[in-house]
């Protein structure tokens, strides 16, 4: 094993405040979904259940793994930690349908203190509608990864670990937020039909592969602290670079295009699925 190699595989920083809720999350997860598992299981199978354990496990490594250590010095590796952040978290946690196993995880007077001031409340109703629409998701997720790979505001992330924090989680709130109404989470109602959701997904995608040719084709170093930081597994600051944007291209691009495909798939099979009314359903 080379040198690099065993001091990246060493490099865990497990110094992080939200590091704290990732167990609490799963073991009030577990607790409800056992509840739920037991008395429709139909509903609540296993696979539901690793998915969101899955979820948290990939924010784990995304911010406490070697990949938040070096991020600095290899794009590459920081593209990766975005990858987990934005298209592997986000919906597999979703996809555990969490809202009612964490409700559920409470006691009945809790839940009802919890929930009491989301139901009664039309305003905070109001602004949780507008923020899982789908226009908000798209828009959210689109900014995020747009803005935030511009130089000025990447170096500044780099340069500062509060501002990096701040950037990792523009990524992973957006991402929540836009992968909602392809998942269809309880217990929302959907605003668009379920073929919306192609178009949705596609469009995310042609941003997504625009964004990553950039740093494939680029002929020079777009950041300018990775050309000054030293170079790890005889990569160039360029290869680096290249990679990364293939990293971004075709892992990015199948997390759109896989869940675009398997709705298109379900919309042939069942055609009452074109209904823009039709009820929530997990995906």
């Amino acid at each position: 094993m080379s040198p690099d190699l065993a001091a990246a595989l060493q490099a865990w920083d497990l110094d992080h405040a939200v590091l704290l809720v990732l167990p609490i999350a799963a073991l009030l997860y577990v607790r409800g979904w056992r509840r739920l598992h037991a008395e429709t299981p139909g509903r609540y199978p296993v696979w539901r259940l690793t998915s969101f354990v899955g979820g948290l496990a990939a924010l784990f490594l995304a911010i406490a793994s070697p990949l938040d250590a070096y991020g600095g010095a290899l794009l590459l590796v920081h593209m990766t930690q975005h990858l987990l952040l934005m298209m592997v978290a986000p919906p597999l946690i979703w996809l555990g349908q969490p809202v009612l196993p964490l409700v559920r995880s409470l006691p009945p007077r809790q839940a009802k203190r919890v929930l009491g001031p989301l139901l009664t409340s039309s305003p905070l109703r109001r602004l949780g509608r507008r923020l899982v629409h789908p226009v908000t998701g798209w828009i959210a997720l689109l900014l995020a990864m747009v803005v935030w790979h511009l130089p000025p505001l990447y170096e500044l992330a780099l340069a500062s670990e509060g501002w990096h924090d701040v950037q990792h989680a523009c990524f992973f709130n957006a991402a929540l937020l836009f992968w909602w109404p392809v998942v269809g989470v309880w217990p929302a109602r959907p605003d668009w039909p379920r073929w919306m959701m192609i178009p949705y997904l596609l469009s995310a995608d042609i941003v997504n592969t625009a964004v990553s040719a950039v740093f494939s084709f680029s002929r020079h170093v777009i950041y300018p602290s990775y050309e000054a930081a030293p170079r790890l597994f005889g990569l160039s600051a360029l290869d680096d670079q290249s990679i990364a944007g293939a990293i971004m291209w075709v892992p990015g691009s199948i997390a759109f295009l896989l869940p675009a495909l398997v709705l298109t798939v379900r919309l042939v099979e069942n055609p009452r699925l074109r209904s823009s009314k039709v009820a929530a359903r997990s995906s």
